[in-house]
């Protein structure tokens, strides 16, 4: 009887019925599986799996092949169900939407910042909804890999204008079909046989874009991501010779340049390289530009974006577009995205009201830096600028010059007692550059020069003084004076520590800092600026947030106790490295963008004393970037001489953000003093916020002493080391 009733299941079983061959495709790229996968698991041969996919000549599994066939597509079709008939009109281009548990949040793109704007409509905010992964598989070559979820439900507000996104990775499919992967799993069939075509088809048909930041400001252009397959469909190279990187774009004579000039396209100044942008001149209030990122070029810094270039598509498009979506769209480095920011959330210029004639005009935007630069003060420039082109060709300018705003590199030789502790153990301050930007007063316009002025810690500017008298050894905490070992304490007034000598220049949170610390300053002379505002608090709460929403998404959230938020941090990077790659982007986006403010000459056959292309920006700003380094500074002083006077422990070592102390265990537990897990007022805290604190890492006290005397160098700054013990770049200044 058992034969019979075998031989019945296997008659029906050859029957088993199968979805069209459609989604039959679509079930199986939804999972991220490859042809070959397919027929190695069925056993059967990989050209069988694609007849049965063919529109064109479909074949039919049969006998045991069907059945396990129908079974697998079953399974596909409960974790992809089919998506629902749309009753409006079909899009251009065919939507390919695995399932929604799966999908991308968007979140909001819009922050408050010191300019008052309307706020463009977008979807959920991003600390109310994970990021999910997309679908994993077994393998390693992105352009086999195809993991998707379903297209999120536009959310009320949604611009219908960018329904599919801010950006797209653009690849090649094992069949030759050139596919858009956008945020949320959502893929596009993409028609475009050329490069030409393909910027076409992005402005008129992929709905690719992003809303403006600020009322003022400009949507952002789509974005889109070309991997080596999609590079090779439209005749660009895999990767730049030696002499086309070194010049950072394909030289004019390219055919793919060519046929852009041909179709009446431009490039920018900056040509076709691994961040082109591709537009026609703007007609009325209508912009026509696409950006391009070529990973494979290096446009994705591994400093920052770690192996994101590596990733497959989807899940490329999965990081960009949580970048970009807590962010912006990246329009270049970090760096250049961490100023476009600045720019999209202050727009230089406005509409004016309508004047008499009803006309509306171009006028300066309020609390933005305006859209013409302005020269830096002597003192701000730095060395080569063209305000300093009447100076000695060899001539070393020293403090009295030159404003000198930096980060500290500080380090001493541990004392007895701390060489009786087991650990050394590195705290670091979470986005403390972001920190020190938060409510910053900074100058909008031009400096003013004033002779032995009063100081004025509310007037943003540089000051020629002299701080030698203060006395670290004696010092005021609040409202009481407090006794300090002083010898065991950096300097708060220089990058190294060292206690100042005579006059110098300081950007006026440093001169703020030492009249807080309980001593007279008299100016000799200052440059100020009367025209300011906090251009960067906008900035600051676009970055703080995707920085919190990316780290609660990681399991990192801003309410939790010391000893659990340690432990979260521990294993964070591990829960999802691509998340952990956006966190990397976002902290690279503050610094980055810091640092434009003062770029430097980049070759282009530049010479001391004349300009370069970054003077010509009203973003290139010294004297912001200084303020900043400097209020990051002074902000940390006063957490460590809290902490000295309270506990009596003085830091070891100080590299930027990360502060090394000695202590009896091996964890900042053991020497913070929390108190019923409370932190000391004014002091060092364990948590997630921007300007809290977290582990940075914990070697013994004997390898400090150890590698100290291997170099000897017993001043070796120890903070530079800290997190993983390997110690491979020493200077001892020989």
């Amino acid at each position: 009887m058992s034969e019979l009733f075998d031989a019945v299941d296997a008659l029906v079983a050859s029957r088993s019925p199968l979805p069209p061959v459609e989604e039959r495709k679509r079930l199986r790229i939804a999972h991220g599986l490859t042809l070959d996968e397919v027929a190695a698991a069925l056993k059967v041969r990989r050209a069988t799996v694609s007849g049965w996919e063919s529109v064109k000549k479909p074949t039919e599994p049969r006998g045991p092949e069907r059945e396990a066939y129908a079974r697998l597509l079953n399974k596909l079709a409960e974790l992809y169900p089919a998506p629902a008939v749309n009753p409006g009109p079909a899009p251009a281009s065919e939507e390919r939407t695995p399932p929604a548990d799966r999908a991308m949040a968007r979140p909001e793109t819009t922050q408050p910042h010191a300019a008052p704007a309307p706020a463009p409509a977008t979807a959920p905010a991003a600390a109310e909804q994970a990021a999910p992964r997309p679908v994993r598989t077994a393998r390693s070559t992105s352009t086999s890999r195809r993991p998707g979820a379903s297209k999120p439900a536009p959310a009320g507000g949604t611009d219908p204008r960018f329904a599919n996104g801010p950006l797209a990775v653009v690849d090649v499919s094992e069949d030759g079909q050139v596919l858009a992967y956008c945020v949320g799993g959502l893929v596009l069939d993409v028609p475009a046989k050329s490069l030409p075509a393909l910027v076409d088809w992005t402005l008129k048909e992929a709905k690719l874009g992003q809303p403006k930041l600020s009322g003022p400001g400009k949507d952002a252009d789509p974005l889109l991501v070309l991997t080596e397959a999609a590079l090779a469909r439209y005749g660009l190279p895999a990767a730049l010779t030696d002499e086309e990187r070194l010049a950072g774009r394909l030289p004019q004579h390219h055919k793919v340049v060519k046929q852009l000039a041909r179709a009446e396209w431009k490039l920018t100044k900056r040509g076709f390289g691994p961040w082109a942008r591709i537009y026609r001149p703007a007609a009325g209030a209508e912009r026509s530009c696409v950006q391009l990122c070529i990973p494979s070029w290096h446009a994705l810094d591994t400093r920052h974006w770690g192996g994101a270039g590596q990733l497959p598509p989807a899940e490329l498009a999965r990081v960009l577009g949580v970048y970009a979506s807590r962010v912006m769209t990246p329009r270049g480095s970090t760096a250049v995205t961490g100023l476009e920011l600045m720019t999209a959330l202050h727009p230089p210029t406005r509409a004016s009201e309508p004047d008499a004639d009803g006309r509306r005009h171009s006028e300066r935007n309020p609390g933005s830096l305006g859209k013409d630069p302005v020269d830096p003060a002597p003192c701000e420039a730095p060395d080569g600028h063209p305000l300093l082109a009447d100076l000695p060709r060899f001539h070393v300018r020293g403090p009295g010059e030159k404003l000198f705003e930096e980060a500290y590199d500080w380090a001493r030789p541990m004392t007895d007692a701390e060489c009786t502790l087991r650990y050394l153990v590195g705290i670091d301050v979470n986005m403390a550059f972001a920190a020190g930007a938060n409510g910053l007063v900074v100058g909008l316009g031009a400096p003013t020069h004033v002779r032995k002025p009063a100081f004025d810690p509310k007037l943003p500017g540089s000051w020629l003084v002299d701080l030698s008298h203060v006395d670290l050894s004696r010092v005021k905490a609040g409202k009481e004076w407090v006794e300090l070992d002083g010898g065991l304490l950096p300097s708060p007034f220089t990058p190294g520590g060292d206690r100042p000598e005579g006059p110098a220049w300081y950007a006026t949170p440093t001169v703020a800092y030492a009249v807080e610390l309980g001593y007279e300053v008299r100016p000799v002379e200052a440059y100020v600026r009367y025209e300011n505002g906090r251009y960067l608090d906008g900035w600051y709460q676009r970055l703080r947030d995707a920085y919190l929403a990316t780290m609660a998404d990681l399991g990192v959230r801003t309410d939790m106790a010391p000893a659990d938020f340690l432990k979260a941090m521990a294993g964070s990077r591990e829960r999802d490295p691509e998340l952990a790659i956006v966190v990397s982007a976002i902290k690279a986006t503050v610094k980055g963008g810091l640092g434009k403010l003062r770029e430097r000459p980049r070759g282009e056959g530049w010479r001391p004393g004349e300009p370069w292309r970054a003077l010509s920006r009203p973003t290139w700003r010294p004297d912001i970037r200084a303020a900043v380094i400097s209020r990051t500074r002074v902000n940390l002083h006063r957490k460590i001489v809290k902490h000295a006077a309270v506990t009596g422990q003085y830091p070891v070592a100080i590299l930027s953000d990360c502060v090394v102390y000695a202590s009896p265990g091996p964890s900042p537990l053991d020497f913070l003093p929390y108190r019923d897990g409370k932190p000391l007022p004014g002091g060092f805290k364990l948590g997630i916020n921007p300007g809290l604190v977290k582990h940075e890492g914990t070697q013994s006290v004997l390898w400090g002493e150890e590698v100290r005397e291997r170099f000897d160098a017993p001043e070796l700054n120890l903070a530079r080391y800290i997190k993983d013990g390997t110690v491979t770049d020493i200077d001892n200044g020989e």
